[in-house]
Formats: structure tokens, C-alpha cells, sequence
């Protein structure tokens, strides 16, 4: 079973604004969530989340896009610097391929109830413009490890949400991202706590394996 790291070292790879990097860096900073961001990598020159990481003085570094296998290797060289135990994606839009000292140390928040509505091109507003379309009357998110595809990972953590009375997708998201903001320390704090095993696709504790 993996050891219990009491204040995992995180890198934080983002695409876009940043939300869910404020989000994990206010709480570190609170003393809520025990954990070290010490680096943030993004794949736009402009993403705002630089500027959030930034700000909290987390050292930066992007890597723009280039084919697959070469655009990981960098990501994942520049992480390595940073000696990290864990690498979490937040807005992150470049599938990666994982390395073999990476596997179950990478982690990704999506914004549903995993495995509906996942997949290539299933991100932000495109998610919930699907739950809506679809008439599903709750939605949420979902923590996984992160493999080789999109959204097809171990799942650590599932919140569902209400979204009966959401009109817009932009309601969706509102409501979803509230549970994002817990649903995402609380699946770091069971990672970190050790102790854990794979059944099948599932994160469970090893005491709660043989319950179900």
C-alpha cells in the first residue's frame, strides 16, 4: 500500500484562469489543506492562472504544446525538478502520456459524475451544456488518477449536485464548482494519507476492500 506523505509536495499543471489553483492555494495558505504547491506549469503563455501562481510567489514554467510524447517528457523533466510528490491537472487541456514513476501520483478534477459526459472535448462549459441536454437532474465531479486516455482513470472521489433547478450552463458550473472546491482536498488528503488500494477502478482504503 503507498505511504503516508503528511505534506506532499504538489505541482499544479493549468491551461486557463486558475480557479481551481486559487482554490488549492488559498487553502494551503489557510492551513486547511497540509501541502506544498512548489511549482505550477501551464501550456499557455497567457493563461491567467500564471499570474495567480505568481502572486503567491510558486515558481512558473510553460510549456507550450508540441507532439505528445516530446510535450510530456517536458512536462513531466520539469515537475521532476521540483522533486513533487504528487501532480495535479487543474484546467488542464493536453493529454499527457504518463510516465512509469508518475503512475497514480497524477491526479485530474472533472467536472461530473465520471464516466458520463467524459472523454476528448469534454471540458468546462461543454460538460455541463451536456448534462442539460441530456435532462440529468444531478451532476458533480470527479477526482482520478490520470492515465494514458481522457477521463478513464481510477476514480479517489465522486460529490454529487443537485442541478435540477439550473437553467444555463453557467448555473451548472457555479453549483459543480462548489463542490469541486472540496471534493479536490478531500481526494489529495485520502491519497496522502497512504494506506489506500486499487479495486478495479475504484481508490478504496484497505480495511473497506473486502466490504462491498
Amino acid at each position: 500500500m503507498p505511504p503516508v506523505i503528511l505534506c506532499p509536495r504538489l505541482a499544479v499543471l493549468v491551461s486557463g484562469g486558475g480557479t481551481t489553483l486559487q482554490n488549492l492555494l488559498d487553502r494551503v495558505r489557510a492551513g486547511t489543506l497540509a501541502a506544498e504547491i512548489v511549482g505550477v506549469v501551464a501550456s499557455k503563455p497567457d493563461a491567467f492562472a500564471l499570474d495567480r501562481a505568481r502572486r503567491a510567489g510558486v515558481p512558473t514554467r510553460v510549456i507550450p504544446p508540441t507532439p505528445r510524447a516530446d510535450f510530456s517528457a517536458r512536462v513531466f523533466e520539469a515537475v521532476r525538478e521540483w522533486n513533487v510528490d504528487y501532480v495535479l491537472l487543474a484546467g488542464w487541456l493536453q493529454l499527457l502520456a504518463i510516465p512509469d514513476d508518475f503512475r497514480l501520483r497524477v491526479l485530474n478534477i472533472h467536472p461530473s459524475l465520471l464516466p458520463a459526459f467524459g472523454g476528448k472535448g469534454m471540458y468546462g462549459r461543454h460538460v455541463h451544456e451536456a448534462a442539460l441536454a441530456a435532462g440529468v437532474r444531478v451532476s458533480g465531479c470527479t477526482v482520478h488518477f490520470v492515465d494514458d486516455t481522457y477521463d478513464t482513470g481510477p476514480i479517489v472521489e465522486q460529490r454529487a449536485v443537485d442541478i435540477a433547478d439550473c437553467a444555463t450552463p453557467a448555473d451548472v458550473a457555479r453549483a459543480v464548482f462548489a463542490a469541486e472546491c472540496e471534493a479536490y482536498p478531500a481526494a489529495l488528503r485520502r491519497v496522502a494519507a497512504g494506506g489506500w488500494q486499487l479495486v478495479g477502478r475504484r481508490v478504496v482504503l484497505g480495511s473497506a476492500a473486502g466490504d462491498c
